[in-house]
């Protein structure tokens, strides 16, 4: 039985394949596409997952299974916007088109792209990474823990998994968002919402934590059991296009830092104020979930999941015994959440336990290539090698601080490099952080990397009692591997960042920490192997691992990706499948051309916030259509004696011969006669939703208010004792979009 699972139209749409309960294939459709965190339809990760599993097309598909609720999360949209009213209008007229348009047909329209007339379903979205977090887990039965920004109505759900049954026992709603805080900081910050959490989340250590008093008296009522609520006068997310607002900005002193801003010692206070509270939830949530399930090991998932500094304190002060972390825990992970709920829910199928191995195998789910065979045909001089050779070689050149490329096998499912997809560096060398962030990557030099450790000396240079496979827990480094200075800690950042903290300076956090990643020989025996080879070489087990592309961009997923990232940085060598490429070597030869993949012609509107597809194809519909409705109407005229309609025939003619042989000359009128047509549309449509938002929204909304009864909960510091939502009913129906 081969099963689909689709997430998208939000943030990192991807695609996953389950055939049998065992997962075949899953990639994020931003690899294909290359734009980051792509929001569309998978259609490219689903092709792939098709061929991987060998289906000629969807239509062999025995199920197709989509994350989340759209019309639970329609519900969700209009209710905020009945309690936001006579506020909220801007929102209102960006979100709705999109839904009238395209979300509210999704079912249909997925159909359509996929000719796949087979059952449907529809899982809740926490569900989904419910699912995802405890069916490829290790444990037979275990605590879940989900936390997101909001998925339908629900933020953060606490459930049990046991055999092949996962259960959600309580919740908390929108909008009472731990995702939602750390993204409203995450903007305030000037990083990008849904990308830019990692860097606040990097930026922490460097801070102290003078805000998390605020933040906990004034921002968030959490109780000891970790539920909480926002105090929603401080924030924008549901009524402006804005996350936080004004009383925000007064609150802490000042407006949001504007993107590419210097960054100063108070923002970096407050990347560690928003991330101690954090911390302080989820560790809170954790015990809570300890409590009322009453199991030894948790299971988590939903985009805070990759909050590792946040993981690694659960693991260390929580009360489990063991800990699993979904490897693509946000929306990416939701596919295979989906995919498994089809197989283990919906059909009634058992689960089967590999021991103390995941079922996710590594998470290397996405595309092989044969990279040899790329190199070839583009005549790139290259080394090739066999097993025995290539790891001693790299191994040398790491040991002589040259940086590598390191291309191998099937791509990592999920936004973690883990050694098949990976930038390598030596991390006992102390300039090799700043080396790797201003020159290879073009990033803030704050940025900190991670380190690939064999899995059974991790206990030699990290304190660290679980296996981190997937790199989502920071541990401390082991103290007989610090270096601890002498003397006061210096004020300023760029100070502190050059300190030689351990004897692995380039993976050692300015606190002494690191994100750890534990490789097996089991899971991914090439990248051990040279692991393996550094150690015999140098005596040390650790390589920086760090995605393998530059800011902007995601990373990399064929070889023709891999070598344009290669020429594009300052990496030395670059290491696909077996042959080992020099940069020197290959400049010489300018063998590939450098320059980006060809993509397709898009213009965008000057007026409006809209793509145009510019291609020749597009042009070519373009005349078409206009030369046909012309011809239509010279032959009408011509045929009531008019002698207007020989310069329509003729007009027609014209066009259709410049699109055959010029196409490229039509862009002059098609890009006037589109906007032209894209702004009478956009005005039409936003008189008539600000009628609908005025005449009906707010007069409902207004109304719901005087009668007492509230579309959502907006109350803070609440004399009840905590704030879950007990779940009173089983599983939804999985065939019903709501």
């Amino acid at each position: 039985m081969n099963i689909l699972g689709i997430s998208a139209f939000y943030h990192d749409s991807a695609a996953c394949l389950v055939r049998d309960g065992e997962i075949i294939a899953a990639a994020q459709e931003e690899r294909f596409s290359r734009k980051k965190h792509d929001a569309g339809f998978p259609g490219k990760a689903v092709d792939y997952c098709l061929r991987e599993a060998g289906l000629a097309d969807a239509a062999q598909l025995d199920l197709v299974a989509f994350y989340e609720k759209p019309f639970l999360k329609f519900e969700r949209l209009l209710s905020t916007y009945l309690a936001c009213a006579p506020r909220g209008l801007p929102t209102f007229l960006k979100a709705m088109p999109v839904w009238m348009k395209e979300k509210i047909w999704l079912k249909a329209d997925i159909r359509e792209e996929l000719r796949f007339e087979g059952p449907f379903i529809f899982p809740e979205h926490h569900e989904s990474h419910a699912a995802s977090a405890f069916f490829p887990s290790p444990f037979e039965r275990a605590a879940v823990l989900t936390i997101d920004g909001v998925g339908e109505w629900t933020t953060t759900s606490v459930g049990r998994g046991e055999g092949n049954e996962v259960e959600l026992l309580e919740e908390l709603h929108f909008p009472h968002s731990l995702g939602l805080l750390y993204s409203a900081f995450t903007y305030y910050l000037g990083f990008r919402v849904n990308s830019g959490e990692y860097k606040v989340m990097g930026l922490a250590p460097y801070g102290e934590p003078r805000f998390r008093d605020l933040i906990l008296s004034e921002l968030i009522d959490l109780k000891p059991d970790g539920s909480f609520r926002l105090n929603l006068r401080y924030f924008d997310f549901m009524a402006g296009l804005r996350m936080t607002n004004r009383a925000f900005d007064k609150l802490l002193g000042g407006p949001p830092r504007k993107p590419e801003a210097e960054l100063t010692q108070r923002h970096v206070d407050l990347s560690r104020s928003v991330q101690a509270v954090t911390e302080e939830v989820m560790l809170r949530m954790a015990r809570h979930a300890h409590q009322l399930t009453g199991e030894r090991h948790l299971c988590l998932a939903g985009g805070v999941a990759l909050n590792c500094v946040g993981n690694g304190r659960i693991l260390r002060e929580g009360p489990f015994e063991k800990i699993w972390i979904q490897p693509a825990p946000g929306d990416a992970g939701g596919a295979l959440g989906a995919a498994l709920l089809g197989w283990h829910h919906y059909h009634e199928k058992p689960r089967q336990i590999r021991g103390e191995r995941d079922a996710q195998g590594g998470s290397f789910l996405g595309p092989s290539y044969d990279a040899a065979t790329f190199l070839e045909q583009h005549t790139i001089p290259h080394t090739a090698m066999n097993d025995d050779e290539l790891p001693s070689r790299v191994a040398e050149l790491l040991e002589q601080g040259k940086v590598i490329g390191w291309f191998q096998g099937r791509m990592e499912f999920g936004p973690r490099a883990l050694g098949n997809r990976s930038i390598l560096g030596d991390p006992r060398r102390l300039d090799m952080q700043q080396k790797l962030n201003l020159k290879i990557k073009f990033r803030e030099g704050f940025r900190p990397f991670a380190p690939a450790i064999l899995e059974e000396r991790v206990s030699d240079c990290f304190e660290l009692k679980n296996t981190s496979p997937y790199m989502l827990l920071v541990a401390p480094v082991k103290e007989t591997l610090r270096l601890n200075g002498e003397g006061e800690e210096p004020s300023d950042m760029i100070t502190r960042l050059k300190q030689r903290r351990s004897t692995l300076p380039a993976i050692t956090h300015v606190d002494y920490s690191a994100r750890v990643q534990t490789v097996s020989a089991v899971t991914n025996p090439s990248f051990y192997g040279l692991l393996t080879a550094f150690e015999q070489r140098t005596g040390c087990p650790v390589l920086v691992n760090t995605s393998f592309n530059v800011r902007g961009e995601p990373p990399v997923c064929t070889p023709e990706d891999a070598y344009r990232c290669f020429m594009k940085t300052e990496m030395d060598y670059l290491v696909v499948g077996n042959c080992l490429v020099d940069k020197a070597a290959a400049s010489r030869s300018g063998a590939f051309p450098i320059a980006d993949a060809k993509k397709p012609v898009i213009w965008k509107s000057p007026l409006l916030d809209e793509e145009l597809d510019c291609s020749v194809p597009a042009l070519r519909r373009f005349a078409f259509t206009i030369g046909t409705v012309l011809v239509l109407l010279g032959s009408f005229m011509l045929w009531g004696h008019r002698t207007a309609g020989w310069p329509l025939l003729s007009l027609a003619f014209l066009l259709l011969i410049i699109s055959i042989l010029v196409p490229a000359s039509l862009r002059f009128v098609y890009r006037p006669w589109m906007m032209l047509a894209l702004l009478l549309g956009s005005i039409a449509s936003r008189v008539l939703l600000t009628l609908a938002f005025f005449v009906v929204i707010t007069p409902i909304g207004l109304l719901q208010r005087f009668c007492g009864k509230r579309a959502l909960e907006f109350g803070f510091k609440s004399s009840e004792t905590n704030y879950w939502q007990r779940r009173t009913a089983g599983p939804s129906d999985y065939e019903k979009q709501f």
